[in-house]
């Protein structure tokens, strides 16, 4: 195979990604398998699984991404159809060394995109950007792949289950989305406690229903409307390919990643005594500050899973999590990001504290804060401008954390600005105790967009 131009929009910061047909090709899909081959190739690595989620452009594309593996002298154990995290599954406990997910995670029905993972170590950033100048000089290493196909539902459901003990017996409701995680979904509650109720628990790549990103809230819809009509105790949501959990109260309230991260604390917390937690700088004051309470050790660090996964590796810790909802259990398990895991043990914790999630989320302290607040700005601007909020910010002697954009703390809570890794705008945040200090917070974030010469939309 010669020399192969992905379209550079693709290459993103956590994976490859884009739109079927207009910036990503079967031939692309081929063209990551010599890549990433030839690099595992030359880390020694022999054999890595391939799976694949529920869109309609999967089948092919993972065809094309296993042929790819073998012509670079990998051989593939392709398991088929499920959520990235039985591909992860399969990388972490069979005799492999590391996979290839092909997804397109949360985005639309037209995209698809592929992860990736090596040795059990994220790929992500520069590697990635990498697979493209490699790919483009044609530097493939050749070979005679072999493969074998092999079903893992069982034993991944069957490793899902083990760690129930203690699951409240509840009635609950599901929604995974028509995404990749359904049957596998299907599969765990014969599993469990409880009395369960699904609604578009059937694989389909057209996502009729509703977007799978259940941290938007309008896509919990159905599912509020599910608790309510039955009078069920919680729901629960997944994206479409199962590595992030969203979650109502039985009042038909959403529960964001941070406030279910401390529930889930919680647990582990009562068995692991100071124990470090990791989440990322999104996360409220009161996920940090209920963990330091417990006697855990907090650690605020950089947005986005890979970043985070890293991290948890570094600092051995027991458990992560970002707002976006993907959530690390290194505690128990392998340290990946598992949606029907977080589940699983989201039931466990709640059975362990005997409350309800209703009454959970009462007893949180009461805080006001924005959702993401995105203000457009050219890829070329982003870096630039956030150092010169960094420099006027050390000018004016603040008080912030600049682990990942930054993150500023003043006597009414918090405001952050970050550069987004996957979009051309700066993301930003605020939270406090109270309206009058929202509004403050919300203030000082405009002056500083405007006074590195952006515009400021009504926020």
């Amino acid at each position: 195979m010669s020399g192969h131009r992905f379209d550079p929009t693709i290459l993103r910061e956590y994976d490859v990604r884009g739109v079927v047909g207009k910036t990503l090709h079967p031939a692309d899909a081929e063209a990551l398998g010599r890549a990433v081959g030839t690099v595992a190739r030359r880390q020694g690595l022999k054999r890595l699984a391939t799976a694949y989620d529920g869109r309609l452009s999967s089948p092919e594309m993972e065809a094309a991404l296993a042929k790819g593996l073998m012509a670079s002298g990998i051989d593939v154990l392709r398991v088929g159809r499920g959520p990235t995290p039985m591909l992860y599954f399969a990388a972490y406990t069979l005799p492999v060394d590391g996979g290839v997910m092909v997804t397109g995670s949360h985005n639309p029905a037209d995209y698809n995109g592929f992860k990736i993972t090596l040795a059990k170590q994220s790929f992500f950033g520069q590697q990635i950007q990498d697979l493209g100048t490699l790919a483009a000089a044609g530097d493939f290493e050749s070979g005679r792949g072999g493969e074998q196909s092999q079903d893992i539902r069982e034993a991944y459901v069957a490793r899902l289950a083990l760690d129930s003990v203690g699951a409240k017996a509840l009635r609950i409701g599901w929604d995974p989305g028509n995404g990749a995680a359904s049957e596998v979904l299907r599969m765990l509650l014969q599993r469990l406690p409880g009395e369960h109720h699904l609604i578009n628990a059937e694989i389909d790549g057209t996502f009729p229903a509703h977007h799978p990103d259940p941290t938007v809230e309008k896509n919990l819809a159905q599912l509020k409307a599910l608790v309510a009509e039955r009078k069920l105790d919680l729901g629960i949501a997944f994206d479409g390919d199962g590595d992030r959990i969203g979650a109502v109260d039985a009042e038909g309230r959403v529960l964001w990643g941070d406030q279910l991260m401390l529930l889930l604390a919680r647990d582990i917390l009562q068995r692991k005594p100071g124990a470090t937690i990791i989440a990322d700088v999104k996360a409220s004051r009161v996920l940090f500050d209920g963990i330091a309470e417990l006697g855990g050790k907090p650690i605020m660090w950089k947005t986005g899973h890979s970043h985070i996964k890293a991290k948890l590796k570094e600092e051995h810790a027991a458990f992560a999590g970002e707002m976006s909802a993907h959530l690390f259990f290194a505690d128990r398990y392998y340290g990946y990001d598992d949606a029907l895991y977080a589940a699983v043990r989201l039931l466990v914790a709640l059975g362990l504290s005997g409350q309800t999630l209703a009454a959970f989320r009462d007893s949180l302290p009461p805080v006001l804060n924005t959702p993401e607040i995105r203000f457009p700005c050219a890829e070329e601007r982003k870096r630039p401008a956030m150092a010169e909020v960094v420099a006027r910010l050390k000018a004016a002697g603040a008080s912030f954390v600049d682990i990942d954009g930054v993150r500023v703390n003043t006597a009414d809570g918090w405001w952050l600005l970050r550069a987004s890794n996957t979009q051309d705008v700066l993301v930003a945040r605020c939270e406090s105790g109270d309206q009058a200090g929202l509004d403050r917070l919300k203030a000082a974030l405009a002056e500083a967009i405007r006074a590195i010469g952006l515009e400021v939309p009504a926020f």
